[in-house]
């Protein structure tokens, strides 16, 4: 009897990774958080396997070199180019075929409304289809982005973790030449995009903008294999640094950070300007072709993150999340503002 159970169990566990396989919900494991349902996400087998051949401890120094860098950099822009042409329309459908893409959450709903693809992957939800949590609580942070979001209330939390980079501080992440004092024991809301996912970006706070960067980079992908390798992903890619004041939350830092075949990462020109107002839920930019990631960080003690997120962040599990939904609450509301334009 123990003999036959060990088999069965074998024989399901076989089956049960050949469903995945054909699925290809063979990426990272995430929880989704309206129905708390554990899944795999789907991402094509081809790009699994490069991932795994470039971000390990024995090649990861092949991922590193300049002549690959350049090759993705030149990739990149020969995609982008590419996506906004308009024989690039025929590749819609069957995207959205593979990744079973709710058209009807957008406008326009109709796939042959967008001349291109490039159209197609920066396409806008309808309204209604994301609200925003407590639109009049300034206390509650909400979600940047239909994402998969992890949180950790300290940096070092988050490089233990989640983020393994060598060099990953927030210093080298937006770019700074001193310490930033204010957040030397950040907490940090990180959201991956996934190309089929709608790329445009939120301001998860109320507030003004106190100052924007924009870095240079290069184009690493953004798979969880490769933020957890020691390769520094997320200090070494093209990013747009945005610092907003909210007398709630205090100095909130809102990083967009490209990936491979991103050919750009977008602050929307108004919101570049120290003074700026901003809403909760205010659109501040967008992703073009490609996965991508966004980094929030707050001053320490300044926010509770909510508790089924913290839950399933500490085990190294990827939490679905939409736009707009809440990401934590204010503890310290009503705190001390300081003037625009300089680092904090």
């Amino acid at each position: 009897m123990g003999l036959m159970s060990y088999i069965h169990s074998w024989v399901d566990t076989l089956l049960t990774w050949g469903k995945i396989i054909q699925n290809r919900e063979v990426g990272w494991l995430t929880v989704d958080r309206k129905t708390g349902k554990y899944m795999r996400e789907q991402q094509p087998i081809w790009k699994k396997i490069k991932l795994l051949f470039l971000f390990n401890p024995l090649l990861e120094w092949i991922d590193r070199t300049k002549l690959l860098r350049y090759w993705w950099h030149e990739k990149a822009e020969r995609a982008g180019k590419y996506e906004s042409s308009p024989t690039s329309k025929k590749q819609i459908k069957a995207f959205v075929d593979f990744y079973g893409i709710d058209m009807s959450q957008f406008e326009p709903s109709d796939i042959n409304e967008y001349p291109t693809f490039q159209d197609f992957f920066i396409r806008k939800h309808k309204p209604g289809f994301r609200p925003i949590a407590s639109p009049d609580d300034k206390t509650i942070a909400t979600c940047v982005a239909d994402s998969r979001l992890v949180v950790y209330d300290s940096l070092p939390q988050a490089r233990s973790i989640w983020i393994k980079g060598h060099h990953f501080t927030l210093e080298n992440l937006v770019g700074a030449e001193e310490p930033l004092k204010k957040w030397a024991d950040a907490a940090v809301a990180s959201f991956r995009l996934s190309p089929q996912d709608y790329h445009r970006y939120h301001s998860p706070v109320t507030g003004h903008v106190k100052w924007y960067k924009s870095i240079h980079g290069d184009y690493y992908a953004v798979d969880p294999l490769c933020i957890r390798s020691d390769i520094d992903v997320l200090t070494s890619n093209a990013r747009c640094v945005v610092a907003i004041q909210s007398e709630e939350l205090g100095e909130v830092l809102f990083v967009a950070i490209g990936a491979k075949e991103v050919g750009t990462v977008k602050i929307h020109e108004h919101f570049q300007k120290p003074g700026t107002q901003v809403q909760k839920g205010d659109e501040i930019g967008m992703f073009e072709f490609g996965g991508s990631s966004i980094i929030v960080a707050f001053e320490k003690n300044r926010i509770k993150f909510d508790h089924d997120l913290v839950y399933h962040s500490n085990r190294s599990v990827e939490v679905n999340v939409e736009m707009g939904m809440t990401l934590g609450k204010a503890t310290m509301p009503g705190g001390k503002s300081e003037p625009v334009g300089h680092y904090g």
